[in-house]
């Protein structure tokens, strides 16, 4: 990448697949943003770029990629494939530029202890600008995609409860599914994660409650 598509690349703003960091002094909020791309489509973290699209650069830039490296090599779990390349500007500050694939192998979790404790561990996906951490029943259906198998289940009292409340509502909750279902929150949490896989809802993942709906027909 030269110093041109650098800038049309920055023009584009933030978005699901574009995040700019302007320092690496709390590498963790990268490694929350590289582990978000390789949960979800795959993007471009972009080190030395302001929010308000201003391209500064980093004036050591071997130790930033230094620090960047050995982060996402201690703390994320499995490993995650990427790649940095340097964009050089005038002022021999330069910008790094991680490029993140969706990954095969996925969920990627942070583990912020991975000696001491191991199972103190999160998820992050990709939601519009934002790297959110992931709900449990985000996790499961990560895991579900990468089994490549096919979902069976059976059309039982819940799910008639479940469809006619989306048919007279815009979405629903696991909380609220299991309410008015009359059902656990773990039953009620397994039913939506097996409809999602199913293709039959979507989820919309939040940092506050994930929201279902029925999938869009296309």
């Amino acid at each position: 990448m030269d110093y041109q598509a650098l800038k049309n690349l920055v023009k584009r703003g933030e978005g699901s697949s574009l995040e700019f960091k302007l320092k690496t002094n709390h590498p963790e909020k990268i490694i929350r943003g590289i582990v978000a791309f390789a949960n979800t489509n795959g993007g471009i973290m972009l080190i030395g770029v302001a929010d308000d699209k201003t391209i500064r650069g980093l004036k050591y830039a071997d130790e930033d990629e230094y620090l960047l490296v050995r982060a996402i090599n201690k703390y994320c779990f499995p490993r995650i494939s990427y790649t940095i390349d340097r964009v050089q500007l005038y002022d021999e500050r330069e910008v790094l530029v991680i490029r993140v694939p969706p990954s095969p192998t996925r969920p990627h979790y942070i583990i912020p202890d991975p000696v001491n404790d191991p199972d103190n561990k999160k998820a992050y996906v990709r939601v519009a600008d934002k790297s959110v951490q992931a709900s449990r029943e985000v996790r499961e259906i990560l895991k579900g995609q990468q089994a490549e198998r096919s979902i069976r289940f059976t059309y039982g009292d819940k799910e008639h409860k479940l469809m006619q409340h989306l048919g007279e509502h815009s979405s629903i909750t696991v909380d609220l599914f299991a309410s008015i279902a009359g059902i656990s929150r773990k039953i009620a949490s397994r039913t939506l994660v097996l409809l999602v896989l199913a293709h039959v809802l979507e989820i919309h993942p939040s940092d506050v409650m994930d929201q279902y709906t029925t999938r869009a027909v296309s």
